[in-house]
C-alpha cells in the first residue's frame, strides 16, 4: 500500500520537483499551494505525512501546523528558507517532527520522510519486548506507549526520544549527546530542541515521566521537576 503525503508549497516549480521524487519512490502525493487549501485537503483525506512550507500566502505554515496538531499527531516535516534558530524552535514547539532548510535536496527530503515513516510504523529498531517503569509501559513491538493503562499519543520524534531515554535510564546525559543520538549528527538545529521535546514528553507522561527525563542543562545536572 502506497504511503500518502500532503505536500504544502506555494512555489509551483518546487512543488512539482518534490512531487516527482516522491512519486518515483511510490508515494501518493496530494498537493496544496497554500495553507487554507492544505487544511481542506487534510480534513477530507487521510495522509501519512505532511511536508509543510512555512512562508505561504493566506495562511502560513505555523498556523497550519498548529491547527493540525489540535487534532492529529501525523508526522510533519517543515521546510523554509529561513535559518534562524528561533524559527526552528517555533516549529518544534508547535509539534513539527523534522525541519529542513532551503535550498533542499528532494532526494534527501524523500529519505528523511521515509525514515520518519519507518519510525512511526515501528519497522526500525523493533525489539519485540516491553519496557516498564512504574505505570509507564513502552511496547516496542506494537510501537505504543501507555501510562496507567491509558494510551499516550506521541509524535515520531517524541517516541524516538522516549525510547532513547528508557535505554539510558538512570544516566545523566548531555544535551548534545541526546541531540546527536536522536536527531542525527547532520542535524543543524539548536540544543534547545532537546529541552522542548523533553518538556513535551514530561507533560504527556505526567508523574511517570520524571524518572527518565534527566538531562544536563547550562553546564550542571538538571532533572525535570515532579
Amino acid at each position: 500500500m502506497k504511503r500518502r503525503i500532503l505536500l504544502v508549497e506555494d512555489d509551483m516549480l518546487m512543488r512539482e520537483f518534490i512531487t516527482d521524487y516522491f512519486k518515483k519512490e511510490q508515494w501518493e502525493v496530494y498537493e496544496a499551494e497554500n495553507g487554507r487549501l492544505a487544511l481542506e485537503i487534510f480534513e477530507k483525506t487521510s495522509v501519512d505525512l505532511i511536508v509543510l512550507d512555512i512562508m505561504m500566502p493566506e495562511m502560513d505554515g505555523w498556523s497550519v501546523c498548529r491547527r493540525i496538531r489540535e487534532k492529529s499527531d501525523v508526522p510533519i516535516i517543515m521546510i523554509t528558507a529561513r535559518v534562524e534558530d528561533d524559527d526552528q524552535m517555533m516549529g518544534f514547539e508547535l509539534g513539527a517532527d523534522e525541519y529542513v532548510t532551503k535550498p533542499l535536496s528532494p532526494r534527501v527530503l524523500v529519505a528523511r520522510a521515509t525514515a520518519l515513516m519507518k519510525r512511526k510504523e515501528g519497522t526500525v529498531g523493533r525489539e519485540g519486548d516491553l519496557l516498564i517503569y512504574g505505570d509507564l509501559l513502552v511496547n516496542r513491538m506494537a510501537h505504543t506507549v501507555s501510562v496507567a493503562g491509558n494510551t499516550i499519543n506521541l509524535s515520531p520524534k517524541e517516541y524516538d526520544l522516549l525510547l532513547f531515554l528508557t535505554k539510558h535510564y538512570g544516566k545523566v546525559l548531555p544535551r548534545d549527546y541526546i541531540l546527536n543520538a536522536v536527531w542525527g549528527y547532520d542535524y543543524s538545529g539548536d540544543l534547545r530542541t532537546v529541552d522542548t521535546h523533553i518538556k513535551k514528553l514530561r507533560s504527556k507522561l505526567g508523574d511517570e515521566g520524571r524518572y527518565i527525563c534527566t538531562v544536563i542543562r547550562a553546564g550542571y545536572k538538571f532533572e525535570m521537576e515532579a
